[in-house]
């Protein structure tokens, strides 16, 4: 369980990694190096559109990966989004700018961007189940902290692509624009190579092979979608959480920045926000164990909006030290606190032979709404305002309440037992039992 638990933080820590490394630089020098022709404010809204390009195949990638995980394995699908991942974000790293080839670097920078959304939108499912359903044979009762280990790469890859990131941008600006931002993406050689390592030597799924003997008369995802309900509320429920990491960590350091501060402070800032996520999600994940998925995402939910013009005024303050309490409560504690349980929730959500499906379909549509265009509109929204953090504030109210609504219309899960049925998925209504 250890081995597996370690899997799966090590590989989605490396595919958040790779993913987080493309949206803080392009929060910082791709509107110059691959859209030099358009205006500071277009540029940016423009590199943060690639970044979002990555965000709508994620859903596709779900779909795809988790077809062929329901059917095959999830293990294999594991090896093969990693690797997706790592050879895109090379390639990433050694891509002409718009100086040397014109017009091809913005559209191989939007392919190599699609490359990594496919590979991500698989990497979730694939690690979270293979995770939770390890667990359910003999920490049945704990699935909700043994998920956490998953959960736990997206904030350790942040803290390894800020980290990386803040040591590069300490260079002359001249060095740093030149092959200074290349270097992080480079990096992801080495970090494929640790992860590739690990997963190979972890074991397929035991309720996947025990399911597995029956086998589905028809697609994963058509048997997903004949009762749509279910991953419906998946997708809305993810949203808030999705919303706030994007808005907090990648969009913040653009519209810092913007505000005065130098990258390294920004940077730092939302390193330590991600420590602070790093103590958050376990913690919440475990006290879902013991009182319920619902209670412990809708506190998360409601403490996102109460804290979203706050959060803002603080960055707003011009204060180094008052932008890392911003950001630790908004992204580390109340961010955390809804995103911890999602691993489990969305797991107990399906039934195994379509769970990487059902999963990774809910999951991923929530980061193409919550997290794939909240950047984008924000930047529009403050360039046709003139300025002022209300919008940003709004947009993350919006989302936190979107995943309170749905979070009170859903059943209590963290009880379930994960069955290997072939197709069930769970109706997740407070007044029904699963249909």
């Amino acid at each position: 369980m250890r081995r597996v638990a370690l899997s799966g933080l090590l590989g989605t820590a490396v595919e958040f990694y790779d993913f987080l490394v493309y949206g803080t630089v392009a929060a910082l020098v791709f509107g110059d190096l691959f859209f030099p022709e358009a205006d500071p404010a277009v540029g940016t809204i423009a590199a943060f559109g690639t970044f979002a390009a990555g965000y709508v195949a994620r859903p596709l990638g779900g779909i795809v990966f988790g077809h062929f995980g329901d059917r095959l394995g999830r293990k294999s699908m594991m090896l093969l989004t990693m690797a997706m991942m790592g050879c895109g974000s090379f390639l990433i790293g050694v891509l002409p700018t718009y100086d040397a080839i014109g017009v091809w670097a913005p559209v191989l920078l939007v392919a190599l961007r699609v490359v990594q959304g496919l590979a991500i939108g698989g990497e979730w499912g694939g690690a979270t189940l293979m995770v939770v359903e390890h667990a359910e044979r003999t920490q049945g009762s704990r699935r909700g902290l043994w998920s956490s280990f998953t959960q736990l790469g997206a904030p350790l890859g942040s803290v390894l692509s800020a980290g990386v990131v803040t040591f590069v941008s300490a260079l002359p600006d001249d060095d740093f624009r030149s092959w200074g931002w290349r270097v992080p993406f480079l990096l992801s050689i080495v970090l494929l190579a640790v992860g590739l390592f690990v997963r190979l030597k972890v074991a397929e799924s035991p309720l996947f092979a025990q399911a597995k003997r029956e086998p589905l008369d028809k697609p994963p995802v058509v048997e997903v979608l004949r009762r749509p309900k279910p991953v419906l509320l998946a997708a809305c429920v993810g949203i808030g959480a999705f919303t706030a990491q994007s808005l907090l960590t990648g969009f913040m350091i653009s519209y810092a920045v913007d505000q005065g501060y130098s990258r390294p402070q920004v940077l730092t800032a939302v390193t330590v926000a991600s420590c602070v996520a790093l103590a958050v999600l376990p913690a919440a994940s475990a006290l879902s164990d013991r009182v319920g998925r619902r209670p412990v995402v809708l506190a998360g939910a409601l403490a996102s909006a109460a804290l979203a013009f706050p959060v803002l005024a603080l960055v707003d303050s011009g204060s180094p030290g008052l932008l890392i309490l911003a950001l630790a409560l908004g992204h580390g504690v109340a961010q955390s606190t809804m995103y911890g349980p999602l691993g489990a929730l969305l797991t107990e959500m399906f039934g195994t032979r379509v769970r990487y499906t059902g999963a990774s379909l809910g999951y991923q549509a929530a980061t193409l709404v919550g997290a794939g265009f909240s950047p984008l509109i924000a930047s529009s929204l403050l360039a046709s305002y003139g300025g002022g953090s209300a919008p940003v504030s709004w947009l993350l109210c919006g989302g936190a309440a979107i995943t309170a609504l749905t979070v009170w219309r859903m059943r209590e899960t963290h009880t379930d037992t994960l069955d290997p049925a072939p197709s069930r998925t769970t109706t997740p209504t407070p007044e029904g039992t699963p249909r």
